[in-house]
């Protein structure tokens, strides 16, 4: 195939050639040519019968693949399920199950959630700032006491609405001009007044516009944004105050969670924010494009499956 694939079954055959899916992943990392990744030299050897480069400097891992100090290190599985499953993540709206992959892979379950694990690694955006209209708005995830069993303990120590839930705050930019809308979305401890704001400061530019409900916590932020509020008891538009951009990616949220992913652990919550966050930002990018983006961005974020479950132990303990 001469152009590259536009669906997920012409990506299927394309990356099926482990000599195509090699060169893709080659190309990405080194556009200038290949080089050690312990000492930089460029002058390396290729074993092409194991699809390794061999450098000539005596140093320690002298030998090394192009999977090196990426998501896909010391994966026994090939490069043509990992490419399908950052195809999939990156272009299914509402996200994929690892049963689901499992069973469309021929992989195991567990095989399957560390590698979509990963993929959201890849999908992690890090910090940024967002300028011009911004909306801030909290929201809350988690079973409600009513759905719980009668015997359950979870549902003895749930007290009103929002009690035993997990916390996210998101802001998000409108569009403006051929600017298209942008989020970052990011689990917090607690909705209190530091927390919040310290979230809206980290992200939103000074002197932006900024548009909240009128939750207290966000009171105090008029000194450094021309700050306006909506009251939801009254109304949800005031011409041009309102907060339904960042409550429209609520909904895309928590559809994914409960209609796709079912349960999900808090200590991973981040990952899945970052899923959502990813494909929403990259909406206007074509699926080729989303794809190439995520592999753009394995390399240096390398994810054991032990600090993968480290996480949830320290978030139980």
């Amino acid at each position: 195939m001469a152009e590259n694939p536009c669906t997920l079954l012409e990506a299927i055959k394309y990356f099926a050639d482990p000599d195509v899916s090699h060169q893709t992943l080659v190309e990405l990392r080194w556009p200038n040519g290949v080089c050690c990744p312990t000492c930089g030299r460029i002058d390396v050897r290729f074993i092409a019968s194991r699809r390794l480069w061999e450098c000539k400097e005596k140093h320690p891992k002298k030998q090394f693949s192009a999977r090196v100090g990426t998501l896909f290190e010391d994966s026994p599985l090939g490069l043509g399920i990992w490419f399908a499953a950052i195809w999939q993540i990156a272009n299914c709206k509402n996200g994929i199950s690892s049963y689901e992959f499992a069973r469309a892979a021929g992989i195991t379950q567990k095989s399957a959630w560390f590698v979509l694990h990963r993929v959201r690694r890849a999908m992690e955006a890090g910090s940024i700032e967002l300028d011009g209209t911004i909306e801030a708005d909290e929201t809350y995830l988690g079973g409600a006491a009513k759905n719980m069993h009668q015997r359950s303990k979870r549902r003895k120590e749930t007290f009103g609405p929002t009690a035993g839930k997990q916390m996210v705050v998101g802001i998000l930019r409108r569009k403006t001009g051929k600017r298209p809308s942008k989020v970052k979305a990011t689990h917090v401890p607690d909705t209190k007044k530091a927390t919040l704001q310290r979230a809206v400061r980290e992200t939103a530019a000074p002197g932006s516009t900024l548009y909240t409900d009128n939750n207290a916590a966000y009171d105090g932020l008029a000194s450094e944004y021309q700050h306006d509020v909506i009251n939801h008891a009254l109304e949800f538009v005031r011409g041009a105050v309102h907060t339904n951009g960042i409550e429209n990616f609520w909904s895309l949220f928590k559809r994914t969670v409960k209609g796709t992913y079912i349960s999900v652990e808090p200590a991973h919550l981040q990952a899945y924010l970052a899923e959502q966050s990813f494909r929403f930002n990259e909406r206007t990018d074509d699926d080729f494009g989303r794809f190439r983006k995520v592999l753009g961005s394995i390399f240096g974020k390398r994810l054991t499956y032990k600090e993968l479950t480290d996480l949830e132990k320290t978030a139980s303990a």
